[in-house]
């Protein structure tokens, strides 16, 4: 009886060990103390082919059997969480690059991510798998605004591939946090690659450029981003030199992956697989390009073709599973690294909840982003900062004073509690001071217009006119655009230009035009009619109290235009063109309106160089120069110093190069010292004769000034 209960005993714990070797084994990919590797392989054995497909789209099928719920991958987070209910709307993507403030811009940033993890946390806590509420964003958009008439340029970083770079590497590092193997929330930099308009063509364009605009321009943002840690990158819907983005093995496998080491995953624009066999033809069905989209690099599919065709690719020995499971890994190592298969309670973000999203903090920051961002362009006889007391009656006009579009811009959240100009305007002033509005005029309407008799009561006017992100924006949401989302000039709205003439016409006292837009416009058109003139962009729910700070003088202005406002498209090449000759301050040789760079003070700021660079240098040195910047007017300021590299005479050489840049505040009557460094390294150009970098012997030129078109302190130097 002994024996036998022994015997039965041992019999037991060996199946109680087989029993539960058998459960962790099943459930190593929950498994926290292991490596995101290990987890990822052990669930991948664990998923057949038809599941893995279904993994592959952006509305990724729920796998029961194995506990996964479903999830959508898209979520926009351009300027503040969007499409998803109440969020803090930061300035437009446009203006947060006028702040020239990486340090400003990563906590908008950060801010963002914050607010998307408590709407996923709200969310899910209601058993909810929402698009737009979840953790993996496709932002920033960091293609080039190479030609103002794009509609979609409002969403980049402006012109310049080196501020774009440093704009976007802070937006990411605020997206994603600091740990990289438990991201905050998973960025992914867009549209890879030459993707800068038309946008009515967009599905069919192929854009014909070279290996040196290419790389110089078009690539040069998303390799500074790959190298700081972006989990994603979104392909293009366009062709480049024949071959659409989707399916392009060389940009995608050859140097995204391999040359420059990226190991995130990459997703496709949506529907630009259909676009490959249905507006490019360039192959002939869906397997097949499902089968290439693969090979060429493609994880993540925003349609349905890699969830409808992958199971027939190999079925037809287009594709092999391995293939398919290196793909299906990298989704599923962003997936980890967000927590998706962790224990919830135990995520640092675990706790962001409703007191997350949109608090006093935030709308705090939005303010001061929408202040950085606005560019003085004309102050006659100093009209500004207006001293409140000398204005008793204040007129607000003009179609954009009172429109929330012109307040949030393209890609945008909600706010219940947007200040357009008019509210900030009538918040900013004493209660014993008259302020009225008027629309004015619309967006068409030559002839008839309103305000105008009540203007000239006033002290003063303040006449708010522009564009919104139904005049300019992506192909079908701005659907009053003159060209597919685009535009077709520089030119306002004839109706604004009309309003201005008249309205000076009667009006004798002072006018300040204050224009809403994503890009450059004609400001000549309306100049001579405003005694100041703001850029104020798309500027966020705080726009109105922004403007505000500025115009009574609680604030200096102190945002710089990151695009050139040209006197005309006429003046550049055709749209379609992109070669980047005659195109943006680096390569544009005609006069403009305002430069790269540009934006006025209500102070002045002398430079004096304390250590300029040496006479020499090789390819691991690092330029250094040291400047005292001096506040010589009358009130407390930020100025953004900027340092430009002039190259060499050498063919398709740029005339200049921002190559470094910092803000700093500088009260009335002090100084700050500042140093600014530039690697060698980073002025290089791309040899077409040998595919690679080289740095180009002879004289070279470092300009100090306030703008791409000021030089306050130069210096020459020599590389070897």
């Amino acid at each position: 009886m002994n024996h036998f209960f022994h015997k039965k005993t041992s019999l037991l714990l060996v199946l109680s060990f087989l029993l539960s070797s058998t459960a962790m084994a099943q459930q190593t990919y929950r498994n926290e103390s292991l490596s995101i590797d290990i987890r990822v392989k052990d669930l991948l054995s664990k998923l057949t082919l038809t599941e893995k497909a279904s993994l592959l789209g952006y509305r990724s099928e729920a796998v029961p059997r194995l506990n996964i719920p479903a999830y959508n991958w898209w979520n926009e987070g351009l300027h503040g969480v969007a499409r998803a209910g109440e969020a803090t709307v930061f300035p437009q993507a446009i203006a947060l690059a006028a702040t020239f403030n990486q340090e400003l811009v990563q906590s908008v940033s950060n801010v963002i991510s914050t607010e998307a993890r408590a709407k996923y946390n709200l969310s899910t806590a209601k058993g909810r798998h929402l698009q737009y509420m979840g953790l993996t964003y496709w932002t920033p958009n960091i293609n080039i605004f190479r030609d103002p008439r794009w509609g979609r340029g409002q969403e980049t970083y402006g012109e310049d591939p080196f501020l774009t770079s440093q704009i976007g590497t802070s937006f990411v590092k605020g997206l994603q946090g600091s740990d990289p193997s438990h991201l905050k929330i998973a960025s992914a930099a867009k549209h890879f690659v030459a993707h800068s308009g038309p946008e009515a063509t967009r599905d069919y364009f192929d854009a014909i450029v070279d290996e040196k605009d290419l790389r110089e321009t078009y690539m040069y943002a998303f390799h500074k981003l790959v190298n700081s840690g972006v989990e994603s990158i979104m392909t293009a819907y366009n062709r480049v030199n024949g071959t659409p983005n989707s399916v392009n093995k060389h940009l995608i496998q050859d140097v995204l992956r391999k040359e420059w080491g990226f190991k995130g995953h990459v997703v496709t624009d949506c529907g630009a697989l259909d676009d490959v066999f249905l507006t490019h033809k360039t192959i002939p069905n869906a397997t097949e390009t499902a089968a290439a989209a693969i090979k060429a690099g493609i994880d993540l599919d925003c349609s349905t073709v890699l969830q409808r065709d992958v199971v027939k690719a190999v079925q037809q020995k287009l594709l092999t599973e391995k293939e398919v499971d290196v793909a299906l890994s990298r989704l599923l190592k962003t997936q980890f690294k967000l927590g998706f298969f962790d224990d919830a309670t135990k995520s640092p973000f675990y706790n962001f909840r409703a007191d997350s999203i949109h608090n006093k903090q935030h709308v705090e920051l939005a303010r001061k982003a929408a202040i950085q961002s606005m560019v003085l362009l004309k102050n006659t006889n100093n009209l500004l900062p207006l001293k409140e007391a000398n204005y008793s009656a204040i007129m607000v006009v003009g179609p954009n004073a009172a429109s929330l579009d012109a307040m949030l811009g393209s890609y945008h959240g909600l706010s219940s509690k947007v200040v357009n100009i008019v509210e900030g305007i009538t918040g900013a002033v004493d209660p014993a001071t008259r302020v009225e509005y008027d629309l004015g005029c619309d967006y068409s309407d030559t002839t008839h217009f309103g305000g105008i008799w009540a203007a000239g009561n006033a002290d003063i006017t303040i006449a708010v006119l522009g564009l919104s992100p139904v005049l300019e924006g992506e192909a079908g949401d701005a659907f009053l655009a003159e060209n597919g989302g685009d535009k077709k000039n520089l030119s306002l709205p004839a109706s604004e230009i009309a309003y201005m003439k008249a309205l000076r016409k009667s009006v004798k006292k002072p006018i300040i035009a204050v224009i809403t837009a994503g890009s450059a416009v004609d400001v000549s058109a309306i100049a001579d009619y405003a005694d100041a003139i703001i850029f104020a962009w798309y500027p966020g729910e705080q726009g109105g109290n922004a403007l505000a700070d500025i115009v009574f003088g609680k604030v200096n202005p102190s945002g710089r235009l990151p695009v050139t406002f040209y006197n005309s498209v006429s003046d550049l090449p055709p749209y379609e063109n992109y070669n980047m000759k005659n195109r943006t301050y680096r390569y544009f040789q005609g006069q403009v309106q305002y430069p790269f760079g540009f934006g006025l003070s209500y102070t002045t700021f002398n430079y004096e160089s304390k250590a300029m660079p040496k006479s020499r240098y090789n390819t691991s040195d690092t330029i250094t120069v040291t400047l005292a910047v001096k506040n010589v007017g009358n009130v407390d300021g930020e100025e953004v110093v900027q340092a430009y590299v002039k190259y060499p005479s050498v063919d398709r050489m740029p005339l200049k190069e921002l190559k470094s840049f910092q803000r700093i505040n500088v009260v009335q009557g002090e100084f700050e010292n500042i140093t600014m460094k530039i690697p060698v390294s980073e002025l290089k150009k791309w040899d077409l004769s040998t595919h690679k970098w080289k740095l180009y012997p002879g004289t070279y030129q470092l300009v100090l000034g306030s703008s791409s078109a000021d030089e306050k302190l130069t210096a020459s130097f020599q590389i070897n």
